[in-house]
């Protein structure tokens, strides 16, 4: 129910942008108080704002069930600010907040008592000081569009966001489950495989045992069984593996090309993609670590043109990808979807690092262990 820890941002991905508006908000009342005629009427107009923005504190860091009661009393505020000054426009600054209440019914409740009043007090204006009201009439029904239209557009891109958010959570649970999954499968054809063999070849050794003293050609018979069973069994395990192949980085950077062009932005492949004497399951790795870094570019940094640059190594392979977007956003950088990029690669002692200014930059490393042992073995 409580706002968002992004409520401020009237305009999305720009702080800074949003953050001038507010000081907008925040400077325009005193412009209409200083106009009171008496020293009481500016004091109690200072009094009546610093008491909102009092107010909208404790709104932001108060607890679910006080967060109704404080944003209220903005309300009654903006009433006596607009009756007594003509200050309607503190009806955006409330709206903004009420569309970031999360909660449906509360969201329906405030929105339309805030609603309401800001109507019955410029109605009510309109009677009582014609003269201040008459002049601001084209601002003021801008202001009323504005909180009619702003919390809705608020409140649908909250829940945008938090349905995406569950679908990256569906997503890695789906994954999850399928890693099990495949885990289980392979246990069952390892066992459905080799554990009926396995154990005929225990069998049959123990007999061969037994027959040497006694029948050697029977002996050699339950050898040559084995030797059969064990060929027999060799033969399903490499078929079973090669039903396992991992994805190979030739196969995945034509899926990485077509998913950046989908996404309408430029994708330049630099460096050397022939990978040379790379482990399988290292370029299976880098593989999955590249397609999870695509994704995250073409979900969040809303660039124009992803850069992948592949450079080798005697010992290592390493692997840029380089976008001119916005940069990477908080919730990414603590997200699931990194780490899991870091496990994989620390599971074949690779490293990732990320740099995110203008834009952002993954930079991939992957040590390319058989060339390694093989120049140890030359030397």
């Amino acid at each position: 129910m409580k706002a968002t820890n992004r409520w401020f941002y009237i305009v999305p991905h720009s702080p800074w942008m949003s953050l001038y508006i507010w000081i907008i908000f925040c400077i325009l009342p005193f412009f209409f108080i200083f106009r009171a005629s008496t020293r009481l009427e500016i004091g109690i107009g200072i009094a009546l704002v610093l008491l909102f923005f009092l107010f909208h504190f404790f709104a932001v860091h108060a607890k679910p069930g006080l967060v109704y009661m404080w944003i209220s009393f903005e309300m009654v505020v903006h009433l006596l600010l607009t009756l007594i000054y003509g200050y309607v426009y503190l009806a955006i600054f409330i709206a903004f907040f009420i569309g970031n209440i999360r909660h449906p019914v509360g969201f329906y409740i405030m929105y339309g008592l805030h609603l309401g009043f800001t109507i019955i007090a410029v109605v009510a204006g309109f009677f009582i000081d014609l003269d201040l009201f008459l002049p601001q009439i084209p601002y003021i029904i801008i202001t009323i569009i504005g909180a009619i239209l702003l919390p809705f557009n608020l409140y649908n891109r909250n829940k945008q966001e938090n349905l995406e958010g569950q679908l990256e959570d569906a997503k890695e649970t789906i994954s999850a489950l399928h890693i099990i999954a495949e885990r289980e499968r392979i246990a069952r054809d390892l066992h459905d495989t080799l554990g009926q063999k396995l154990s005929l070849i225990g069998l049959k050794s123990d007999l061969a045992y037994r027959l040497v003293p006694k029948d050697i050609e029977k002996a050699q018979n339950e050898i040559k069984d084995i030797r059969e069973t064990a060929r027999i069994a060799l033969k399903e395990v490499r078929e079973l593996v090669a039903g396992m192949r991992a994805i190979t980085l030739n196969e995945e950077l034509p899926r990485i090309r077509q998913i950046l062009t989908a996404a309408e932005m430029e994708c330049i492949i630099e460096g050397d993609t022939v990978i040379k004497k790379l482990p399988a399951i290292v370029e299976n790795v880098l593989s999955m670590c590249l397609k999870e870094a695509v994704n995250n570019v073409v979900k969040h940094s809303e660039a124009s043109r992803c850069t992948i640059t592949f450079i080798q190594e005697p010992n290592e392979l390493v692997a840029i990808v380089e976008d001119d977007g916005i940069g990477l956003p908080p919730s990414i950088a603590r997200g699931t979807g990194l780490k899991g990029m870091r496990e994989r690669l620390n599971f074949v002692n690779g490293t990732l690092q990320v740099v995110s200014e203008e834009g952002t930059r993954l930079t991939i490393t992957v040590p390319n262990v058989i060339t390694h042992q093989v120049e140890e073995e030359i030397v």
